[in-house]
């Protein structure tokens, strides 16, 4: 086989060093996509838990809408969504939103449609016989919901969460095209200076990988936190401190 040179064809030279002289440009721009992804995560959270609602109400207007509202947002692209924030909702309501702001709107409409599903099915898991239970003793509606429903559909739906979350991270790199500086967008930027699309993304794509096993970490160890007694790293830390501040009261006594 002909060598590289012998075909006319420069030989590949790697600079992986490039990783390390903008590493603070990459961990930057890995910031900034976890912070859109944590807003839109809290946000969607909120209002999947409102649609779930919704959608199992016994009033159709709610159901259907919500059931609609659900439907058209699983459907959209990350990409068109943005777009269609950045640029469209600034022409149809006459006002800018910042990068900031559109993007964790489009990743609120996606992801809380999502949500909606995971909420559902989580509350639908538990027996009714343990709402009958809270109205026989004598429990409102909103009490029950808060105290036996929602304890048990949290952690029924933590994996999908978690699941979710790593998505909302992985979404933020289609931002890059309304500007957002996140990993995506630091890599663009470099590469079109020293041109090591193989090292640059690798570097991204690793980035990505490494913010994916810790968000599942965390939401591991917050599931073991929610088991009965409590497990995991988490509630051992809590345990301990709980423990030691106990164990003052007493000494002080």
């Amino acid at each position: 086989m002909m060598r590289r040179e012998e075909e006319g064809v420069a030989p590949i030279n790697f600079m992986w060093h490039l990783v390390w002289d903008f590493k603070w440009d990459l961990f930057k721009g890995l910031l900034t996509a976890v912070n859109v992804s944590i807003a839109a995560l809290i946000l969607s959270m909120v209002i999947g838990m409102i649609f779930a609602l919704a959608r199992m109400s016994r009033f159709k207007v709610f159901s259907i809408f919500a059931t609609v509202y659900v439907n058209i947002f699983r459907g959209i692209p990350a990409l068109v969504s943005v777009i269609w924030v950045y640029f469209g909702w600034s022409l149809l309501f006459g006002h800018n939103f910042t990068v900031y702001q559109a993007g964790v709107i489009a990743l609120t409409l996606l992801y809380s449609s999502f949500f909606c599903e995971i909420f559902r099915s989580a509350l639908q898991a538990i027996h009714k016989g343990q709402r009958e239970a809270g109205m026989a003793l004598g429990l409102t509606r909103g009490r029950i919901f808060r105290s036996i429903m929602l304890p048990q559909a949290t952690k029924i739906a933590i994996p999908n969460i978690g699941s979710m979350y790593i998505g909302m991270i992985k979404d933020t790199s289609t931002f890059a095209i309304i500007g957002m500086v996140e990993v995506v967008r630091v890599t663009q930027n470099l590469n079109s200076t020293y041109f090591q699309p193989f090292v640059l993304y690798t570097a991204a794509a690793g980035l990505y990988v490494v913010i994916a096993f810790l968000v599942d970490f965390i939401f591991r160890n917050v599931e073991l936190n929610f088991s009965y007694p409590p497990q995991g790293r988490i509630a051992k830390f809590l345990s301990r401190k709980k423990k030691k501040r106990v164990e003052g009261l007493m000494k002080s006594t």
